[in-house]
């Protein structure tokens, strides 16, 4: 006798990979997509083909050379990561900051999220069929690399800032660049907004598409704007503070459902409060030192090597890592693009780091993806990928 199939046991299922190397992925990762016509009713995500061992290459680098390493991660905002690891190193030395090089990093740091921001709304923008909007707002992301340019003489992977500060002062090209920025990027903003922000068609297709509970968020340790978008308002640079941010005035914007709407207007009102950021730190600029006092990671000036045999050999004592690091374990965070950027760093006191630990805040949300796109149709899974800013350099270090 036969065995009667049940209607769930008849149905069929498609399999679709969406990605690794496709268009709508934004970054190197698959997601095998268990497919009911347009309806998605499974997801298995896939990383790691971009696997470029980070901490174990940062356990074989002198704490200097480290800095290259942090570019890769979040490269969309890579002064973020930067400033991350330099400030994470001077927890462990015990060094205290100058107000003036703290000023200058907070300007590096919030220019590089709005930069980050623009990345992420532009292509919700581009991937719902706004491509104008794409087109338009990218040339103020390709400015701010040109402000990077001018300070470092890099613009994606900047390998920006010193252990310690700054090592000069920043030209006149760098700050007339800065200010072009601060006067024309609001009106730009301005426009993006009134273009996208209340277009009933493009609200159609963001709200109520890929939300997530504060609950759920706080169940797969979100954080940054994917965290705020659900309602939650935490934001490293509130909670706990690091380069002087507890003198700024600025707010934490919030959302209510966690959905992809939710995700684009928190990010567009962090640009407007990022630009008020920089714009108290430009107005309240302190006089001062750009370094702290640790000489140990601050090269000698040119005309010394050139001509003293030991400015020379201490010249070369610092590029090869031949400084005195103390013992110790600290963790330390920053508010990057996409959430919190934590650095775990052992020291057993050689001149590399014991073991080294990067809180990537995009591996961490990335594995709520397919909770957040089951029962979805496959288009709403492309914008949700987007509103989330997943970036592939973070899901495999």
């Amino acid at each position: 006798m036969s065995k009667k199939t049940t209607a769930a046991e008849e149905k069929e299922y498609s399999t679709l990979n969406l990605g690794p190397t496709h268009p709508a992925t934004h970054g190197i990762f698959q997601n095998v997509l268990k497919m009911d016509g347009e309806i998605i009713h499974d997801a298995q995500p896939t990383i790691g083909y971009i696997h470029r061992a980070f901490e174990k290459l940062a356990e074989r680098r002198p704490y200097a050379q480290i800095t290259p390493i942090t570019d890769r991660l979040n490269y969309c905002s890579s002064p973020i990561n930067n400033m991350g690891w330099h400030t994470t190193v001077e927890k462990l030395l015990g060094v205290e900051m100058p107000k003036r090089a703290d000023y200058h990093r907070v300007i590096i740091m919030e220019l590089s999220r709005i930069a980050d921001h623009i990345i992420c709304n532009t292509i919700i923008g581009q991937d719902t069929g706004a491509t104008t909007g794409f087109l338009y707002l990218f040339q103020w992301r390709e400015y701010i690399y040109e402000i990077f340019e001018a300070i470092c003489g890099a613009r994606l992977t900047t390998n920006i800032s010193r252990i310690g500060g700054f090592d000069r002062e920043w030209s006149k090209q760098t700050w007339d660049k800065i200010n072009d920025f601060m006067n024309r990027f609001p009106a730009a903003l301005d426009e993006f907004s009134r273009m996208l922000e209340r277009n009933k068609i493009f609200m159609d297709r963001t709200i109520n598409c890929g939300p997530i509970s504060a609950e759920r968020a706080l169940a797969y340790s979100f954080t940054g704007p994917n965290l705020r978008a659900a309602g939650v308002d935490y934001d490293v640079r509130v909670a706990s503070p690091y380069s002087s941010y507890e003198d700024f005035d600025f707010i934490i914007p919030v959302g209510t459902a966690g959905d992809t709407y939710d995700r684009f207007m928190v990010r567009q009102e962090e640009m407007r409060q990022s630009f008020k950021i920089i714009q108290q730190a430009i107005k309240n600029m302190p006089s001062g030192a750009m370094h702290a006092d640790v000489p140990d990671f601050f090269l000698p000036p040119k005309d010394q090597v050139y001509n003293n045999m030991e400015a020379l050999i201490y010249h070369f004592k610092i590029v090869m890592g031949e400084t005195d690091i103390p013992a110790g374990e600290v963790y330390h965070c920053v508010e990057g693009g996409n959430g919190e950027l934590g650095f775990y760093l052992i020291s057993d006191g050689g001149r590399t780091p014991f073991r080294l630990h990067f809180r990537r805040p995009c591996f961490i949300y990335y594995q709520a993806y397919p909770e957040m796109i089951k029962g979805a149709m496959l288009s709403d899974a492309i914008i949700t990928m987007s509103s989330m800013n997943v970036i592939a350099g973070e899901l495999d270090a």
